[in-house]
């Protein structure tokens, strides 16, 4: 979902709706979160990081613009995700506004465009600014691999990547993240 805000009558903020998430804890370098479940719609494609995000970008806002089976828009939300699967295959992800029901959601008209419903779980965040290429977020990536493992919590899978702005913003102020999905959490330190 997209809101126009007017402030004094003049300046327009345009706010894009943004996956839902708690802070559960803050660790050094890191926040751990726990994401309601939510539902994906997804790309996997092949090629470069950056080319990758960018093939797979498109099919996706042809998917939420309407080319879909019952022809319905679905809003933009942030962030877009980005999982490398090896060094040449990409999945891209969009996430379903929170308000839109799992059974609405339209099939996919598009064979490379799927949809999948992640169930609750924790991640290990961490923000940073700049543009998105693969040695500036894998950097991120690796030092959150670090942080969580000094923590002494467990991840299941490799990193992946948020980017939260568009390409024509300014790289200095585009926010990004590195994530990790953690297992075994609140069990193995006796919190809730």
């Amino acid at each position: 979902m997209c809101r126009v805000f007017a402030t004094n009558g003049h300046k327009l903020a345009i706010v894009t709706e943004q996956q839902p998430y708690r802070v559960i804890e803050v660790f050094k370098g890191f926040e751990l979160r726990h994401y309601p479940q939510y539902v994906l719609v997804s790309v996997t494609t092949k090629g470069p990081f950056n080319a990758a995000a960018s093939r797979g970008f498109y099919p996706l806002v042809s998917f939420i613009g309407g080319q879909n089976r019952s022809g319905e828009k679905i809003a933009m939300t942030a962030p877009v995700l980005h999982k490398p699967i090896n060094e040449e295959t990409h999945t891209i992800s969009f996430v379903i506004p929170e308000t839109m029901d799992a059974s609405r959601i339209p099939a996919p008209t598009d064979a490379q465009v799927s949809t999948q419903i992640i169930d609750a779980h924790y991640a290990a965040a961490t923000k940073f600014r700049g543009l998105a290429n693969e040695d500036h977020f894998k950097s991120f990536g690796d030092q959150l691999v670090a942080d969580v493992k000094s923590a002494g919590l467990k991840m299941v899978g490799d990193p992946y990547y948020a980017r939260f702005d568009p390409p024509w913003k300014p790289g200095f102020l585009r926010r990004n993240e590195a994530l990790v999905d953690i297992i075994g959490y609140p069990d193995k330190r006796g919190n809730k």
